[in-house]
């Protein structure tokens, strides 16, 4: 470690057993604090899950990502108090609910796909659904998520970042590039919807709008499922823009299939600004919702998050047996979400999940729990 003093930023411990025991990355940490100071340190059975390899990955992004995260940190304090705003700054989780700002700079990952599990609470709120698929539609790309008692469905799969295998929490999500600024280009034989964009330049570069260059946007004016700017200029494309929201409507309904787990149609909830895209029927969909102050759901789901806590981890089930173990995975939750910025008098258990695992001489469980509550004053 002396080595590495006043050279490292951070240190990413992994222990293989770490989901069974954290006592061997505890003490390790203790080492290197006494050795290299005030480092940031990032325990593995804090972040990822079973699964030495990408545990261990989601280990070191995070402590990679932790020294940028602390900067960004200190410059928004910077910039809230040079315009005298002195309120208690909360950071999104992935899984729809905040934490604070010194939870958000020691565990950075967490803020990967925050954005679309944002809109997905947005939309529960601006519907009062519990359970419904969600499709996130911004200018260049679309994510469809489902919506389960409230909160974004969690990935059962691992995560790839920067083509990377990981295995720390994710929103259940599709993602396409499919948006409102997408570029439609190609004859009407081979018509092409994106991957390209014109992006925030929509306003500039759409045909309705008085560009040049056929967008989704233009799509949507020209078959009368949104009215914006001047319909008249779409004339020339008429046949391309009418094959393009075809293929629109084609790219979202296999999106949405492949985020569904049963065969039955499901309740749709249509949010973000390109949301103007999805037509009144789509396969797959029992019924579409279009909320009021739909392209700001993604802001309404920040502002009405609450704080959450996690525990994955496998736990022997000893005397007390299977009831024991998730009273401890259950106060662990508590526990985490009270550091993150939860009202301890408040946090309640959202979710509980229990997977025996076989033939193993002892008995043990894999016990997933989510713990939840209003942030505290």
């Amino acid at each position: 470690l002396g080595s590495v003093a006043g050279k490292a930023d951070g240190v990413a411990i992994v222990s293989v057993f770490a989901p069974v025991s954290e006592r061997q990355e505890l003490e390790a940490a203790e080492v290197v604090k006494r050795e290299l100071g005030d480092i940031d340190v990032s325990l593995s059975y804090e972040i990822g899950s079973v699964g030495l390899l990408e545990r261990e990955n989601a280990t070191v992004l995070n402590a990679a990502l932790a020294g940028v995260a602390r900067h960004v940190a200190e410059a928004l304090t910077d910039a809230l108090e040079g315009h005298g705003i002195g309120a208690t700054t909360f950071f999104a989780q992935n899984d729809g609910a905040l934490m604070a700002m010194d939870y958000a700079v020691r565990y950075p990952v967490l803020t990967i796909g925050s954005g679309p599990a944002n809109s997905i609470r947005g939309a529960a709120y601006l519907t009062g659904a519990r359970d419904a698929l969600v499709a996130d539609i911004g200018g260049t790309s679309t994510d469809v998520g489902v919506l389960v008692s409230g909160f974004p469905r969690e990935s059962a799969q691992d995560a790839t970042i920067g083509g990377i295998e990981t295995n720390f929490r994710m929103p259940d999500l599709v993602t396409i590039a499919l948006g409102g600024g997408s570029v439609v280009s190609g004859p009407r034989s081979e018509v092409a919807v994106g991957p390209q964009s014109v992006g925030y330049q929509l306003t500039q570069e759409g045909l309705v709008f008085g560009g040049s260059t056929p967008t989704l946007t233009d799509a949507a004016v020209a078959s009368g499922r949104a009215d914006l700017g001047d319909v008249g200029r779409t004339a020339a494309h008429r046949d391309v823009l009418a094959e393009a929201i075809r293929r629109s409507d084609a790219m979202l309904a296999d999106a949405i299939d492949r985020v569904k787990t049963s065969r039955e149609d499901r309740p749709l909830i249509a949010v973000g600004g390109g949301s103007i895209l999805v037509p009144d029927q789509l396969a797959g969909v029992s019924e579409i919702h279009r909320p009021d102050h739909f392209d700001v759901a993604n802001a309404i789901g920040a502002a009405i998050a609450s704080v959450s806590g996690d525990v994955d981890r496998i736990f022997h089930l000893g005397s007390g047996g299977r009831q024991a173990a998730i009273e401890e995975a259950s106060d662990e939750a508590r526990e985490r979400a009270v550091r993150a910025g939860a009202d301890a008098d408040h946090v309640e258990i959202v979710e509980i999940e229990e997977v025996p695992l076989a033939y193993l001489t002892n008995p043990a469980v894999r016990i997933r729990v989510k713990a939840a509550g209003p942030l505290r004053c």
